[in-house]
């Protein structure tokens, strides 16, 4: 094992985050059409790019060693579109969307959502960027445990002021096409690993951010509802005209995304 692969990104910042809602890219041949019929969200146009330029991270390692993540990340990304990012484990994936999300600071380079540059925010201005347009998917959920399944998928929106019924019924009707209304009024804590990355999935997408930040988002699935949730994540980015990332191991989802990105030795090359 390289010394590279032991590198871990440390927890990200978790101050107020928000985001949820699904469904598929029109004009992408590789996809089936009579699926975009499905989508059940309404139109949403979006004129907001990412760009991200030069990205360069580095850890300490345990015994006092610097060992560089990132040595220089370039690309951009259009509405509309989604990309997977493959790599080894710890190739640096997972703090790559940190990075794009605010939840670490880069060393070196730039982030930018439309005109938003992330990387020299404030924090409170990075609180309120990620509550109105970005929804993350975390590899380990980071569900709170004391709320019910559909509590947690309509926090982003209680947290943005939206009226509490109207929030719960959205909550409801996100576990609903995700298979889970039966288990809406269930703690986290009762449900299978595989249930909570579904809810957190919902919980992502109910704002309806512009930029979906999902790190492993199909980890703990069966191959039935991980195809189910890579429906919901590539008919999201087309629908509502968002960008998604998705860093993963799983072959079969990156080639159903547009693009895919894989790093290798802090680097990117593109296929």
């Amino acid at each position: 094992m390289s010394p590279m692969s032991k590198v871990q990104s440390p927890k990200p910042r978790l101050e107020s985050s928000a985001a949820d809602s699904h469904d598929l890219r029109a004009g992408n041949e590789k996809r089936d059409p009579t699926q975009l019929a499905q989508a059940d969200f309404g139109p949403r146009t979006l004129d907001v790019g990412l760009t991200v330029t030069d990205l360069r991270k580095a850890f300490v390692s345990p015994s006092g060693e610097r060992l560089e993540v990132l040595r220089g990340i370039s690309f951009s990304a259009v509405p509309g579109e989604t990309i997977a990012i493959l790599g080894a484990s710890g190739a640096g994936k997972s703090t790559l969307l940190h990075l794009v999300g605010g939840l670490e600071v880069p060393d070196h380079g730039s982030i930018k959502l439309g005109e938003f540059r992330v990387e020299s925010a404030r924090r409170a201005e990075l609180a309120r960027h990620r509550n109105a347009h970005i929804g993350v998917v975390f590899q380990f959920h980071h569900l709170l445990p004391d709320l019910t399944a559909a509590e947690n998928v309509c926090l982003p929106l209680i947290v943005a002021r939206h009226d509490r019924r109207q929030a719960m019924r959205s909550a409801l009707a996100a576990l609903d096409r995700v298979g889970l209304a039966a288990r809406a009024a269930h703690r986290v804590t009762d449900l299978s690993g595989g249930e909570q990355q579904r809810i957190a999935v919902c919980r992502a997408l109910i704002a309806e951010p512009r930029l979906v930040l999902a790190d492993e988002p199909t980890g703990n699935l069966d191959s039935n509802s991980s195809g189910l949730l890579a429906d919901d994540l590539i008919s999201y980015a087309a629908t509502r005209e968002a960008i998604v990332l998705i860093a993963t191991h799983n072959q079969d989802l990156a080639q159903r995304c547009d693009r895919v990105l894989t790093l290798e030795q802090g680097k990117t090359c593109e296929h």
